[in-house]
């Protein structure tokens, strides 16, 4: 099979993980990575445009493939203005599924989080709520957003919250339910490529299933 996939946030820590698998799947002759940075990758499949995320839309010309993977996200210890985090965690989904829709792109998989709700008093989860409703709202072919726990895995920089979160997940592992789980990186990954591969019953993918649906590739 000839299918091209577009990823953006292959430098992040799902996102690498996931670059990897699109690159050895044999269903996949093109990878198309939208970054901020570089990489530091070569292969033969692989597409790289290093771009500012936050003006995706400039990039209609290149938004051609058969389906997107979305694993933008970031922190408030990262970005503690709510301006700029709105900008990244909503806007850049947002843009990438509206090209989806424009340049008629059938399928869009994207990370949100657990808890994401509209009504949320929590600003995180109240905006991933945000942003799933209005995408939902456009109307894509299949859209599909994975709702991880903490997700956990080897970062390039330091994360002093989701390091304490992950210690005491780690300690108090057999005493909490598998929905609230921390999630591998890798296993979300792999669950966001066998859902592009065999669809979903739902739009929502929760973190229950993204750990049931991982551990099968």
């Amino acid at each position: 099979m000839n299918k091209t996939a577009i990823i953006l946030g292959a430098t992040g820590l799902t996102g690498s993980h996931l670059l990897q698998l699109l690159l050895s799947d044999e269903r996949y002759s093109k990878v198309i990575s939208f970054n901020r940075n570089k990489l530091g990758i070569q292969h033969e499949k692989l597409e790289e445009h290093i771009v500012n995320l936050l003006e995706l839309e400039k990039q209609e010309n290149l938004f051609h493939a058969d389906v997107i993977f979305c694993c933008i996200g970031t922190t408030r210890a990262k970005t503690p203005d709510k301006k700029r985090y709105r900008a990244i965690d909503y806007g850049i989904p947002m843009q990438a599924a509206r090209l989806a829709l424009k340049n008629h792109i059938p399928q869009l998989l994207i990370i949100s989080s657990l808890g994401a709700h509209k009504n949320s008093k929590v600003f995180y989860s109240q905006l991933k709520g945000q942003m799933q409703e209005d995408i939902f709202q456009l109307g894509l072919p299949k859209v599909y957003f994975f709702q991880p726990s903490l997700i956990v895995g080897k970062r390039k920089e330091r994360r002093k919250g989701e390091n304490g979160a992950k210690v005491i997940m780690q300690l108090f592992d057999f005493l909490i339910p598998l929905k609230y789980k921390s999630v591998s990186a890798s296993n979300l990954a792999k669950a966001m490529l066998l859902v592009a591969r065999n669809g979903w019953n739902s739009a929502v993918v929760n973190s229950e299933d993204i750990q049931k649906i991982g551990r099968e590739l």
